[in-house]
């Protein structure tokens, strides 16, 4: 291309140049956000949609066999001051994750929340009164995350009836025995949170809080604490 020898000229010259630039950005960006969108890497929007009904899907956990019977497990006193859960560790999947304890309960806190670690619902029981407790943590399985707190709660559809989950406070750790495993969709789940006279764990599979996606979950019971040294 000749050297312009006027500002009209040049700017002709450059608006040639413009339009194919302008267009090869486009068909750019549409084909990285089409790629995001089919690896499930676009984020779903969060709705305030309730989701009703009963966990259909039952599993019963199986009986311990002949040589486990013996191997019994007894709670053991124990002095708690801290109620609220501070990490959870997977023995089985040699991983511990940091535990949240927001205040507020909408959609947007919680997600927030997930971005540093797994989420214990505020409406659910703590370490110290009986109940059901209920951890929250993403799951993903794509190849390359920089957030590791997506895949917080990886594998644990993984885990056996008697594996152990650990839940650390400021001064006892719980441990808890996996009772069960099973998957069900988003729209059949409904995990009681009031209080009970068993203390109880349930571990949720995410994403998106509050999208209608499919979710393992997790549930335990309390076999021991241990006072940890001050």
């Amino acid at each position: 291309m000749r050297t312009a020898q006027s500002f009209i000229e040049l700017y002709e010259q450059l608006k040639i140049r413009f339009i194919p630039f302008f267009v090869a950005f486009f068909v750019v960006v549409f084909v990285t956000y089409f790629v995001l969108y089919l690896v499930d890497f676009y984020p779903e929007p969060v709705t305030n949609e309730v989701e009703e009904a009963t966990v259909t899907a039952e599993a019963t956990a199986p009986a311990p066999a002949a040589n486990e019977s013996q191997n019994t497990f007894a709670v053991t006193e124990a002095e708690p001051v801290s109620p609220l859960p501070v990490e959870i560790t997977f023995d089985a999947l040699d991983r511990t994750v940091a535990v949240l304890n927001p205040a507020a309960s909408d959609y947007s806190t919680l997600d927030n929340a997930l971005l540093s670690g797994a989420v214990r619902h505020p409406e659910s029981a703590d370490l110290v009164n009986t109940g059901n407790m209920l951890i929250l943590g993403h799951s993903s399985y794509l190849p390359n995350v920089l957030n590791k707190n997506f895949q917080a709660f990886n594998g644990i559809e993984k885990l056996n009836w008697g594996d152990t989950v650990r839940v650390i406070s400021d001064d006892t750790e719980y441990v808890y025995r996996v009772d069960r495993v099973y998957f069900a969709p988003a729209s059949d789940i409904f995990i009681p949170v009031g209080e009970d006279e068993t203390p109880k764990l349930t571990l949720v599979t995410c994403k998106v809080l509050g999208a209608k996606e499919d979710r393992y979950i997790l549930e335990a019971s309390l076999v021991n604490t241990v006072a940890l040294a001050g």
